[in-house]
């Protein structure tokens, strides 16, 4: 059985008096929130366990939910996802009254400061966790504290014990490889985000499994998203001696600045190059030529993300749960792959 920690430890880990902890972990008047705050993470690090009155503290409701996301600001200005994930969320919150806490941190580890603060302090009811990485700490920070509600926006298999909310973006996936493929393209870039978030490994890996099961040669090109990373790898790509014939982008944004590099470079889409974008914002139908994409409702995502965590706030037991499979949306910007002269 673990020992319990005092209130004199907690003291001295934090630099205060014992007096200043009990009136922290108890919700009393006469510390002021920085210090209260400082105390309950403190007590948070060493395994405290509250008592009665610090459970009544916490059981408070904020009507608020929580979401950080270790994302370049810039990039968030111009990339649809989540903004239209967001807008999903609102139509949960709003009805019931509940507000979104959104803050942007530029690691994991502020991630999950933020977040151990936020659950210590109930600064909000519930959190959703985002573009997780591989064996991540948020994951098992929430899956160690069970009683606070967090629901993971990933693959089950990126957050054992939490609930979560998923697409299926490894059959997405295979589908694109294998349209190209069946259109005669043989040589397939895929201009890829990050390499340590798991969805971005889980796409990676299908690629590779399809490419080498249909007998194509494929190009991984990594980028941080934005579409200046997407312009770059691009460039080099049609660069070389034996270029691809089709791309698959990661997001749109990526698929809309190629437009512009295949222009300069005298290539025609899709008579020269076809290309495919990820998740279809409204935007990939209105250039010219209009953008096939992997086509899923983020909005209905985000909204499908917040109906779970209300689940789990209200005493649902964690599950996952599948939200759908991008499918394949063929619009102008695909098509059969050009002859080449040997």
């Amino acid at each position: 059985m673990s020992r319990q920690v005092t209130i004199a430890e907690i003291a001295e880990r934090a630099g205060v008096s014992p007096g200043a902890v009990s009136f922290a972990l108890n919700g009393r008047k006469g510390v002021s929130e920085a210090t209260r705050t400082r105390i309950l993470l403190v007590a948070d690090e060493l395994g405290w366990a509250p008592g009665a009155a610090a459970k009544s503290l916490t059981a408070k409701k904020t009507n608020s939910i929580g979401l950080v996301l270790a994302r370049d600001p810039a990039n968030l200005g111009v990339e649809s996802f989540f903004m239209q994930f967001i807008a999903g969320m609102e139509t949960e919150l709003s009805p019931r009254g509940f507000g979104l806490l959104l803050q942007v941190a530029p690691d994991t580890a502020s991630q999950l400061k933020t977040l151990r603060r936020w659950r210590t302090t109930r600064r909000v009811d519930g959190v959703l966790l985002m573009d997780l990485r591989e064996a991540d700490p948020r994951a098992d920070y929430f899956a160690q504290h069970p009683e606070f509600p967090a629901v993971a926006v990933a693959d089950p298999t990126a957050a054992p014990g939490l609930a979560t909310v998923w697409t299926d973006d490894a059959e997405a996936m295979r589908e694109a490889v294998r349209a190209l493929a069946a259109a005669g393209h043989r040589r397939i870039a895929r201009v890829a985000g990050l390499s340590a978030l798991v969805h971005t490994q889980i796409r990676d890996a299908a690629f590779r499994d399809e490419i080498a099961a249909l007998g194509c040669e494929g190009m991984l090109l990594r980028t941080d998203y934005s579409p200046e990373e997407g312009a770059r790898v691009t460039e080099q790509a049609i660069a070389a001696s034996d270029p691809p014939t089709a791309f698959v982008y990661d997001n749109d944004i990526m698929a809309i600045a190629s437009l512009g590099v295949f222009a300069r470079a005298g290539l025609r889409v899709p008579e020269d190059v076809s290309i495919i974008a990820w998740d279809d914002s409204l935007i990939c139908r209105y250039t010219v030529p209009a953008l096939t994409t992997l086509s899923h409702d983020v909005v209905a995502f985000g909204a499908h993300a917040a109906r779970r965590l209300f689940d789990v706030m209200s005493g649902s037991a964690p599950a996952a749960f599948l939200d759908s499979t991008p499918r394949l949306e063929v619009r102008g910007s695909t098509a059969d792959a050009p002859i080449r002269s040997a």
